[in-house]
């Protein structure tokens, strides 16, 4: 039952990782696709988890970990960066 329910989930959040694609190449605005980066981000992190989960492995939860905290820098980083004009003051 689990591992049903692992592969429907895995095809859902496959399917959003195909549509936060689209929207970070045909955003019609900067923060659109600074919002879709970090989306795509967080449903790869989803994804890590669910595989972590079916092969009963600790290297995804730590890929997934390791992935979030680089996603989160990344983000504010690029807002503050749309924001300023510069990263580094």
């Amino acid at each position: 039952m689990l591992n049903s329910a692992i592969e429907i989930a895995c095809v859902l959040i496959g399917a959003a990782l195909a549509l936060n694609l689209y929207r970070l190449l045909r955003g019609p605005d900067t923060s659109d696709r600074i919002l879709a980066l970090d989306t795509l981000g967080i449903n790869a992190i989803a994804l890590l988890v669910l595989f972590g989960i079916n092969s009963a492995s600790t290297a995804y939860f730590e890929a997934a970990l390791l992935l979030a905290l680089l996603g989160f820098v990344g983000t504010v980083a690029l807002c503050k960066f749309l924001l300023r004009g510069d990263i580094i003051e």
